[in-house]
């Protein structure tokens, strides 16, 4: 992407008033979507993005330049314009870059060597499944989305760290109608990997699955509330370990005493069955990297053990701030963004429990097969996630299912309230948005119960 000579002339220049760290972040993306609405191609869309960013440190403090030129003259204005945040003398070299880590292999099949034809045949296969499934389905969209990103990152403390992440995803939504009613399903799996990954995939079998959700859904009565034992399946269930706790576990959060785990490092957080582990090492996974966007190696993080909480994600602004070792956490969404710290691949490890006693030994209760999107304060933890595929417990077995289930309640006392933790674990991939921009992560976990959950709907007694 650039001479190390220039990137040592860009690091040197944001040092020039007194910085005590420069960074130099180059981005090159190339990105295909398609989105199909009834067996249509409504868009499809090839983008490349280039450009580059330059940050400068003094102590906890930063300042962030970036700009589309790659040229050598414009990087160093771009370096310039970072420093100017500061006004004192040089106190900082850069030093030879003696640190590198180059992890550029091509994919498997990459996304550039591939027809838009093939990938249309992909969202085509599954939409006319869905269609196909019921007469109450009234409408499918489908999405293509692939993105392989090059990135390096050098650092005046002498790193010079390069990756490729390819990451690919499809995605199936279905409506189903009765009596001006209207019911939704989706399904969306993506994985960190070239255009193989979707011969592993049956678009069929997905875009069944999408209208089959929808017209359960359709059909079942309205849930109704109270605070009941909760029992919430795996893959996307562990968006409520990624929203309800873990972004309070990160520097952004923490750093700024804006979290309601800050000082609590080696206390009891959770029950202690449970695990909870932030990985960006797994290969293949939609979260992964081989480099954080600052160029550390990414790492396997436990953060919580047993129940004690272990460690925090932790990017290089907020080791300083909080005397933290870093975790290999900070990421961006592109070169406009400072790196920030950030989730990769975040879930409950399995456990040992049996999945069908969960639900046998539960009561009266409901069972949340599928989540969906929710709200969270990182400061008090508290939540508010719908249920997009929910069943009504009783003694034991399922009675039938619920619509339009909410499960509210504060991240601590869900981590406190969980008895049962399954033996499978899976997981889903999302995009995560905070302040260094949407980054790609995965949430997980194996099917779990929760003693007491508040579940809001407006049902009666069933």
């Amino acid at each position: 992407m650039i001479e190390k000579r220039i990137a040592e002339n860009v690091l040197a220049a944001a040092l020039e008033t007194g910085g005590d760290y420069s960074e130099l972040y180059l981005e090159d993306t190339e990105q295909n979507s398609i989105s199909m609405v009834d067996d249509k191609v409504e868009n499809a869309q090839y983008i490349r993005r280039t450009g580059a960013g330059v940050r400068v440190l003094l102590g906890g403090r930063s300042a962030y330049a970036y700009t589309v030129d790659m040229g050598e003259a414009a990087l160093i204005a771009t370096a310039r314009a970072a420093a100017a945040a500061l006004s004192g003398a040089p106190i900082c070299q850069v030093q030879a870059f003696s640190t590198v880590r180059a992890c550029a292999d091509a994919p498997q099949q990459p996304y550039s060597l591939v027809d838009n034809a093939a990938r249309v045949a992909l969202l085509r296969d599954g939409v006319r499944a869905a269609r196909a499934y019921s007469a109450e389905i009234t409408q499918v969209t489908a999405g293509y989305a692939d993105v392989d990103q090059r990135v390096l990152i050098a650092t005046s403390d002498g790193v010079w760290a390069e990756d490729r992440r390819p990451r690919g995803r499809v995605s199936f939504h279905a409506v189903a109608m009765q009596g001006g009613e209207a019911q939704t399903g989706s399904v969306s799996p993506g994985r960190g990997e070239g255009f193989s990954q979707f011969q592993k995939l049956d678009m069929t079998a997905l875009g069944s699955e999408a209208a089959r959700m929808a017209v359960t859904m359709l059909h079942a009565p309205d849930c109704p509330a109270g605070f009941v034992p909760v029992v919430i399946d795996g893959g996307f269930g562990g968006v409520i370990l990624h929203e309800a706790c873990v972004h309070s576990l990160e520097a952004t959060s923490v750093a700024k005493g804006n979290s309601e785990f800050c000082g609590k490092l080696g206390q009891r957080i959770a029950s202690e069955i449970v695990t909870a582990v932030d990985d960006g090492t797994l290969p293949g996974e939609w979260g992964s990297m081989h480099v954080d966007d600052e160029g550390m190696p990414t790492q396997r993080n436990v953060l919580i053990e047993n129940g004690v909480l272990k460690t925090y994600l932790v990017d290089l602004v907020g080791s300083r701030l909080m005397n933290h070792p870093r975790t290999g956490s900070a990421r961006r969404q592109g070169y406009s963004f400072a790196p920030t710290s950030r989730m990769t691949n975040t879930f409950f490890a399995p456990g040992t429990d049996d999945a069908e006693e969960m639900l046998r030994t539960m009561g009266e209760g409901l069972f949340a097969k599928a989540m969906g999107g929710g709200s969270v304060n990182p400061l008090t933890g508290e939540f508010n996630f719908a249920v997009q595929e929910g069943y009504w417990v009783k003694d034991g077995k399922i009675f039938c299912p619920v619509r339009g289930a909410t499960l509210v309640g504060r991240g601590a006392d869900v981590l406190m309230q969980i008895d049962r933790i399954g033996r499978d674990m899976w997981m889903s991939p999302g995009m995560c948005g905070s302040i260094s921009g949407s980054v790609p992560t995965n949430v997980g976990q194996p099917r779990i119960r929760v003693r007491g959950i508040t579940v809001g709907g407006k049902g009666g007694a069933l």
